[in-house]
């Protein structure tokens, strides 16, 4: 039953959507978005970590085969150099050890990269070479 004087809430005819429906519409395409762009971001930087791995490896393979080609006797100590590969910088860190055999060193190379006052590694590969050719 009605009362006299009560007004019952009506759908107006039209039936378009209220402003605080197209708000709630916007948060949520605008979050959905947000997180869109935030996996989009954490992809790209996995790919150019993979990327510069991958560049500071083969920086690796190419300084060891080149000691192994230049056939020039290793001396006995650290050196550090930069090495470019792919248009990147890289800090080359060689270490010669001895080993318990006279006639051959151990050669460690470490491949780092300097970026926002961080030194990060990227790369090392250890190789027998023998001490004289």
């Amino acid at each position: 039953m009605k009362r006299a004087g009560a007004h019952w809430p009506t759908r107006d005819r039209h039936g378009g959507f209220t402003l605080l429906e197209v708000l709630v519409a916007l948060v949520i395409i605008g979050v959905a978005l947000a997180a869109a762009m935030r996996g989009a971001m954490a992809l790209t930087h996995a790919a150019e970590d993979a990327r510069l791995k991958l560049l500071a490896t083969l920086t690796a393979e190419n300084r060891l085969l080149e000691l192994r080609l230049a056939r020039q006797r290793l001396e006995l100590g650290q050196a550090n150099s930069e090495c470019e590969q792919g248009g990147w910088v890289f800090i080359c860190e060689q270490t010669v050890k001895s080993t318990p055999n006279p006639f051959f060193r151990r050669v460690e190379l470490q491949v780092f990269i300097e970026r926002d006052g961080t030194r990060r590694r990227l790369a090392e590969m250890m190789t027998v070479l023998p001490t004289q050719p």
